[in-house]
């Protein structure tokens, strides 16, 4: 099957026209998205067993990101893993990770109240937070995406933050790809505490913030520049590696289109259809694991 066949039309129509340079240049780490990057449902997207397999073989290091909170990280290594991908759990970010790291520093002994789904609520267990739903212990209410959601959890969340407790999400993407669409995501849990509050959010820790760029720059062990990220969606995934100091390539593989990255004020350094757009760089090494080149 063609890589355009995972493409939505309208950017199948549109990914032979304006599209910047495929990357040339080698680096020593390379940050992969994972929903609609790597995969998309069960099953892998185009090229990226080969791309990835390939990147491995000629030593450089790959580390893979998601904000979405209901997968643990051992979860996604054992869906990389059925994949066809094996990667480690301690190569995997998501923003439930990068949350507890937050709430570590911000608000060590926190009692939270969590809108979210049971993966994020047992890590955050297994980090040793208390979770709660009685109103006057609650130190901080956690948005998240939800698809448990209800009014009963809007009420407890409405309750905390006018009571005095803090205010924090995993991240705010406002859908998760899935073949054929969509679901609604954190930022439609974030939007409906926000209104009936009449409160703004203090901090999302996902991408594109600080918060996971630290957690990214932590495993690499590697400057910015000598790095770059993949990924399906401009206001995220580019606008961290961007922010970052990091090459950035877009993939149309998920959620923003080609026009879309005309449209924006976000500029990726390069656009690929399909991850199988890195793979030029690497036909050049005649020794893979000895030629180690850095990024310009």
């Amino acid at each position: 099957m063609s890589s355009s066949s995972f493409l939505p039309a309208h950017a199948r129509c549109e990914a032979t026209v304006g599209r910047l340079a495929q990357p040339s240049s080698l680096y020593d780490g390379y940050i992969f998205d994972l929903d609609g990057t790597v995969y998309l449902g069960d099953a892998l997207l185009p090229n990226a067993q080969r791309v990835i397999t390939t990147i491995r073989t000629a030593g450089r290091r790959t580390v893979f990101l998601s904000n979405n909170p209901t997968r643990t990280r051992d979860e996604c290594s054992r869906k990389l893993t059925r994949l066809d991908l094996p990667t480690s759990p301690d190569d995997i970010i998501t923003s439930s990770i990068v949350m507890i790291d937050f709430l570590k520093r911000t608000l060590p002994k926190a009692r939270l109240f969590v809108v979210g789904e049971q993966p994020l609520c047992d890590d955050l267990r297994g980090a040793g937070f208390t979770l709660t739903e009685v109103v006057n212990e609650i130190d901080a209410v956690i948005a998240s995406f939800d698809r448990t959601f209800n009014y009963a959890k809007l009420q407890i969340a409405f309750d905390a933050i006018r009571a005095g407790a803090r205010f924090f999400a995993t991240n705010g993407d406002r859908y998760c790809p899935v073949p054929g669409g969509g679901q609604p995501d954190a930022a439609a849990i974030i939007a409906a505490i926000e209104a009936c509050t009449n409160t703004h959010i203090e901090a999302i820790v996902g991408k594109p913030s600080i918060h996971t760029i630290n957690a990214i720059l932590n495993i690499l062990k590697l400057p910015p520049e000598r790095c770059i990220i993949i990924g399906d969606r401009l206001e995220t995934d580019i606008q961290m590696g961007l922010n970052a100091g990091m090459t950035t390539a877009l993939t149309l593989t998920g959620a923003s289109t080609l026009r879309d990255a005309e449209a924006s004020s976000i500029k990726p350094t390069h656009i690929i259809d399909d991850l199988g757009d890195l793979l030029p760089a690497f036909s050049s090494i005649q020794n893979p694991k000895s030629e180690i080149q850095n990024a310009p």
